[in-house]
């Protein structure tokens, strides 16, 4: 499998094999699977997964695009924090998206100091070329967090005065567990994001299918990953089983990166983080360590934002947590466009929205 996992020859027998496993052995309802990563809705879009399985499996979208999940008001604290005349530095996706009265591009329009960069390292040399205050905008799962956290020891051995981090990282068995406690008996199986366990390894899962009976696949992001992903599940529904299955074995090991696990807990500590459309879950982020407070630009500064109810009709919220579709949502494609977008979920490129618009209906 190492070297065949794009335009495999047996996908589409395989498509048919569990489509037929599924009419002969389960089920007269459509099976519901959330593909917790962004990037899995983007392929079982891409590659015609929703249309090929359309009436015996519903994929219902979750929490792991992270700038979907990055709240309104962390937003506000962000544009709050540009507004001081600090230099924000930022991954290209929170530019657009909307907190709750404006957004970093509409005031970069009116001069506010904004790097887009691809790397947190990038963040490194900025700060060594400028005597402004320097604030790199910490958000993602455990993928990012490693190199974030060696931008902080980088910037900790390097003296550096003017360099801090607005710590907004999140992490992923928790809120796996918040989604399993409120959404009781709507889900079938989880489609495991297969980037997040490069580095955490399948072992923090086994709680899914040890407490909660459901069944879990750990999938990679090709076609071929996808339908041997969707096949765990069905195999497993089918026996009656669960587990938590790994199906991206030429990336994920049961124990996952130990050296980028040493280098996360070396810098920062579990917290309790608000997520957009979930509100607070406990120990599902991190902040740094105490040795590293220096660094932590929500201790260096005195961030005032207010706590704003919405007033939209968006839904992202209802739809990183697996309750609606971007289809059900009146703005989706109407007033609601990747040109103009009302919530995040049609900001990044991993978004369900962006998602449904470029490859949906």
């Amino acid at each position: 499998m190492t070297n065949t996992f794009r335009n495999h020859p047996d996908l589409k027998p395989l498509l048919h094999k569990i489509q037929t496993s599924i009419e002969v052995n389960i089920i007269h309802r459509p099976l519901k699977f959330m593909e917790v990563c962004g990037t899995h809705t983007v392929s079982i879009l891409k590659y015609g997964f929703r249309q090929y399985f359309k009436d015996s499996i519903k994929f219902l979208s979750g929490p792991g695009c992270p700038v979907c999940v990055t709240s309104a008001q962390d937003i506000d604290k962000i544009i709050f924090l540009a507004q001081q005349g600090h230099h924000i530095v930022t991954f290209g996706d929170l530019i657009k998206v909307p907190g709750s009265h404006s957004s970093l591009e509409k005031k970069i329009a009116k001069g506010a100091t904004v790097d887009v960069v691809y790397s947190p390292l990038d963040a490194l040399k900025i700060a060594r070329n400028t005597n402004k205050e320097v604030i790199f905008i910490a958000v993602g799962f455990e993928t990012t967090i490693p190199v974030i956290a060696s931008l902080v020891l980088d910037a900790y051995a390097q003296k550096l005065k003017n360099l801090s981090i607005l710590c907004l990282v999140k992490t992923m068995p928790n809120v796996l567990r918040y989604l399993l406690s409120h959404l009781t008996g709507q889900i079938d199986g989880f489609i495991l994001p297969g980037h997040v366990s490069v580095i955490i390894g399948s072992e923090p899962y086994e709680f899914i299918p040890e407490e909660y009976h459901i069944p879990c696949t750990i999938a990679g992001f090709e076609s071929v990953d996808l339908g041997l992903g969707v096949e765990s599940l069905v195999e497993q529904i089918r026996s009656r089983s669960s587990k938590v299955d790994n199906r991206y074995i030429r990336m994920v090991k049961a124990e996952g990166n130990k050296a980028a696990q040493v280098l996360i807990s070396s810098v920062f500590q579990e917290s309790d983080v608000s997520w957009r459309g979930f509100g607070m879950i406990p120990r599902s982020g991190l902040q740094l360590k105490e040795d590293f407070e220096q660094f932590d630009a929500a201790q260096k500064f005195d961030i005032q934002v207010d706590e704003v109810e919405l007033q939209t009709a968006c839904i992202c919220g209802d739809i990183i947590s697996g309750k609606r579709s971007p289809l059900e949502c009146t703005l989706f494609r109407n007033i609601c466009t990747p040109e103009n977008p009302v919530g995040p979920c049609m900001v990044s490129f991993e978004g369900a929205c962006a998602a449904y618009y470029k490859y949906g209906e």
